[in-house]
């Protein structure tokens, strides 16, 4: 069985309330229950931290022991020199997932310290971002 998890960086903890016009009217766990029910077949774990250090310490406790990584670090993907070394650390693959278009919003949100570690990169596809990544891993 494959075993997956995704990892939340800062203010994901908000969607559903935080800028629906972006991010959707759905809150992640409700999102996250939906994804489970579908992809029973694989054992799907969900992190979120707005803390820079644990989400590098997730990174490093997942990283040589799981078959993916779904990451959306969020502010953190176009700030975090410290994120982008721990995905280049680890053995297992990372998917960096967005939302919303990065590529259409404000330019410094054009750059990633994660993606040239990455194994893809996936955005602007709403919450379906995620169901992408996961069925990049199967």
């Amino acid at each position: 069985m494959k075993k997956l998890i995704i990892i939340n960086g800062p203010n994901l903890n908000l969607l559903g309330k935080r800028e629906p016009k972006i991010y959707g009217a759905n809150s992640f766990e409700d999102f996250f229950k939906k994804l489970k029910e579908k992809y029973d077949n694989i054992q799907l774990e969900y992190y979120q931290s707005n803390i820079e250090g644990e989400l590098i310490d997730k990174l490093h406790d997942v990283g040589f022991d799981y078959d993916g990584v779904i990451l959306n670090a969020a502010a953190y993907t176009h700030t975090s020199v410290g994120i982008g070394d721990a995905v280049k650390g680890i053995e297992t693959p990372v998917i960096e997932v967005h939302i919303s278009n990065v590529h259409s919003r404000e330019e410094f949100r054009h750059i990633s310290y994660i993606a040239l570690n990455a194994k893809g990169v996936i955005t602007g596809f709403g919450l379906q971002s995620y169901e992408l990544a996961i069925q990049s891993f199967l």
